[in-house]
């Protein structure tokens, strides 16, 4: 119970909030998108700022997940760790449930539990951001390979990146209907 609670904790901290904060930038909450994760900071700011952003959502995840695994908790309670991180970072209390999508501390908890699977889904993302120009696309498309990948290379946590994929999905249900309609900004801007 503790190391859940401190999954949603630590899934609470929003890093672009940090990151633009000390780059004396104004908060992506309240510009472009008003998300505040990687691909909003990287439209209104650029990647250098981008990068900070997604690099320290993924290792927020880190502590608690890591800390559930290497105590051999059942896999069932080490996903219910990760899912925290993800519910804080999506419905933080303190930013009044209004957080980010989830894409980046989706991949710090699976790299902690299922590194392969990380890897493989944080590729295919890499790839179709640079070929489709929207990340909204590239994180739905990585959201329904990660659960495949998972029943091949690590069959055991299959419903548990489920869960998590399930999660990345219903937030991006917004981009989903805009990119049906063609109205999905793109990486540019």
């Amino acid at each position: 119970m503790i190391l859940i609670v401190l999954g949603y904790l630590s899934g609470s901290w929003l890093a672009a909030l940090s990151v633009c904060r000390l780059a004396q930038v104004a908060d992506p909450r309240f510009h472009g998108s008003c998300n505040p994760g990687f691909s909003n900071v990287l439209r209104l700011y650029g990647p250098r700022l981008a990068a900070a952003t997604l690099l320290l959502d993924a290792l927020k995840a880190v502590p608690a997940v890591l800390a559930a695994k290497l105590l051999a908790l059942p896999i069932w309670l080490q996903g219910a760790v990760g899912l925290a991180v993800l519910l804080g970072h999506s419905y933080p209390l303190w930013h009044k449930f209004r957080g980010g999508k989830a894409v980046a501390s989706a991949f710090g908890v699976l790299l902690v539990l299922v590194p392969s699977v990380a890897l493989l889904s944080a590729v295919c993302w890499a790839l179709l951001a640079w070929r489709l120009r929207t990340a909204a696309a590239a994180s739905v498309v990585s959201a329904l390979i990660a659960p495949i990948a998972c029943y091949w290379l690590a069959p055991e946590y299959v419903s548990v990146v489920g869960g998590f994929s399930l999660l990345v999905l219903a937030r991006h249900w917004l981009n989903i209907r805009r990119l049906r309609q063609g109205e999905e900004p793109n990486l540019r801007g």
